[in-house]
């Protein structure tokens, strides 16, 4: 099991040092950084959560799970969280989708050459 975890993340790596390339993947990759951090920053003063509660609220909301252990309370947070949706949801997509694309070029590359 962990050979298979270290294997991914050997994999995301090398997808993202491809997509590195390319300076729409960078501004994406920043993009991504900036989104998520805003939002955990956010919370972490707007609903008063720790840092590692406004982090995972952040991820799992971007990434649609939504489990409902966390929720905002308050009207403001609310209305964030809604433009965080919005906005993040599709920029989130996008950067697994490249890196998802990078990973399955880089595989395939590799398995040409053997």
């Amino acid at each position: 099991m962990v050979f298979g975890i270290w294997a991914v993340i050997v994999r995301f790596a090398r997808a993202i040092r491809r997509g590195f390339a390319e300076p729409e993947f960078r501004g994406l990759l920043w993009l991504t950084i900036i989104i998520v951090s805003g939002g955990a920053v956010f919370f972490r003063f707007a609903e008063d959560w720790s840092w590692v509660d406004s982090f995972y609220f952040t991820v799992i909301t971007l990434t649609t799970v939504g489990y409902g252990d966390l929720s905002p309370t308050g009207a403001l947070s609310k209305v964030f969280s809604i433009f965080l949706i919005l906005i993040g949801i599709g920029v989130l997509i996008t950067f697994v989708e490249r890196v998802a694309r990078y990973a399955t070029e880089d595989f395939m590359d590799r398995r040409k050459r053997e």
